[in-house]
């Protein structure tokens, strides 16, 4: 029978190879497992540990394995990383027990040679052993904080000259804790007062967090039959200001550009109090059919799927307001998705930045006079959110910045980067991820031509 350690090193050599995300092959896995709920959380919590310290780890492992380690095998450099992210990060679990499981794991993977490589690598390393500050202290801040919370380079000093050290250092820091859920209670189906009325839910651990209808919380199990019954859907409450700042209004047509999931679709549905049209397009009919189970979930019959590219779809009718939730690069959610920053690059954000440009051309040609678009995006980078809003308002002077924010709250319009926008960097706000969104107005029917 696989052990919980067997399972996360296949987690990880999968991660590594596969295109998916972490959290669904890690899903797929558990799901065809017979592991028990402890030896579950251990799997998890040995994936997304050893995701989010990847670098220190090398750069520790690095200080005992008398080889090149970019030039070990991934099941070896792989099994070294669980093993030592045990030692380091894990008080519950020996030493001894990390390395003895670490060896049958390269034993079995990799033959009896290096299987004694692992166990005299692993062996040498403990907490007292590992002076990480002093290691780092001759090298530059920037080098520091990529080694200390292992983030890529590049990132950092991007972060560093944008927001500066001590905001740099809060991001790196927050990214590496454990992320809290975000819930949204269903105004259609109830209220928090009465949700929290069932007795199942008395006691359970949960925060407001300044959004109306959502609050955070660790716990899933507990609330997982409100999920299933669709009174809660989990969504992270810097999203829904995206939709608080279109502030959809009911009866109205709303075009909601990459929609899927659906949870920005799904709360303008219950925002709009489920009159009116929402149009949510998509490229892929699979993760649009999750978009309508889910919001048959919710009773919101107002959302009418359609597998589209948003770069050339165009309605049977003329939208009131589109919402685009462009395809970015997601250095908002590196702390949710911990592969993330091991495959984001700097390539990709040129690539993206042509996308996202495109795509806000596109949904700018199907608005009346007076319509609203709100432009949103997980990333923290300027190139995607500011420089990007900026950018399209050159090209398009029908539109304006509009300064009108809906229904966000008060506590978020405090740091505006520029008018009509709103930026949350990640732990800004306590359970919130990184995010950014603008709204914009359509004041005249100008050729662009």
């Amino acid at each position: 029978m696989i052990t919980a350690r067997e399972l996360a090193f296949n987690a990880l050599q999968k991660i590594e190879t596969e295109k998916k995300r972490s959290d669904q092959i890690l899903h797929r896995m558990l799901q065809h497992s017979v592991l028990n709920r402890i030896d579950r959380a251990l799997s998890t919590g040995l994936v997304n540990g050893v995701l989010r310290y990847r670098l220190q780890l090398d750069f520790i492992i690095g200080k005992f394995y008398h080889h090149k380690l970019d030039k070990a095998s991934l099941v070896i450099k792989n099994i070294l990383r669980l093993g030592v992210y045990q030692i380091l990060f894990l008080d519950k679990v020996p030493d001894w027990a990390a390395v003895n499981e670490c060896v049958k794991l390269a034993r079995k993977y990799k033959g009896d040679r290096m299987s004694k490589l692992v166990n005299g690598v692993l062996r040498k390393i403990t907490s007292e052993g590992v002076t990480l500050d002093e290691w780092l202290k001759d090298k530059k801040p920037e080098e520091q904080l990529s080694l200390k919370y292992s983030h890529p380079l590049w990132l950092v000093e991007r972060w560093m000259n944008t927001y500066g050290r001590e905001k740099t250092e809060a991001i790196l820091a927050y990214n590496n804790e454990f992320p809290l859920l975000g819930f949204r209670i269903n105004r259609l189906k109830t209220s928090g007062e009465q949700l929290f009325l069932d007795p199942a839910l008395e006691g359970v651990s949960r925060e407001l967090c300044g959004v109306d209808n959502f609050f955070l919380s660790k716990e899933f199990i507990s609330f997982e039959p409100a999920v299933n019954d669709g009174l809660l859907t989990v969504q992270n409450p810097t999203q829904s200001l995206a939709c608080l700042l279109l502030d959809p209004k009911p009866g109205s047509v709303v075009l909601d550009f990459c929609a899927a999931p659906g949870g920005k679709a799904t709360f303008i549905g219950e925002l709009m109090e489920n009159s009116g049209e929402v149009i949510a397009v998509d490229l892929y009919e699979q993760k649009l059919l999750k978009t309508e189970s889910h919001a048959k979930a919710l009773g919101i019959t107002i959302i009418h799927p359609v597998v589209g590219d948003a770069r050339s779809f165009v309605p049977d009718v003329r939208p009131d307001a589109i919402i685009l939730d462009a395809p970015c690069t997601g250095t908002g959610v590196l702390g949710r998705r911990t592969e993330l920053r091991w495959k984001v690059n700097p390539g990709m954000l040129l690539e993206l930045q042509k996308l996202q440009a495109e795509l806000l051309d596109h949904a700018a040609d199907l608005l009346d006079v007076d319509g609203v678009m709100v432009y949103a995006t997980c990333s923290i980078e300027p190139e995607e959110n500011m420089l990007q809003v900026k950018s399209f308002l050159d090209r398009h002077p029908d539109f304006v910045a509009d300064t009108q924010y809906g229904g966000v709250p008060l506590d978020f319009l405090k740091h505006l980067s520029s008018a009509g926008a709103v930026l949350t960097l990640p732990g800004e706000y306590p359970g919130f991820d990184g995010g950014f969104c603008q709204r914009l107005r359509k004041v005249s029917m100008v050729s662009n031509e």
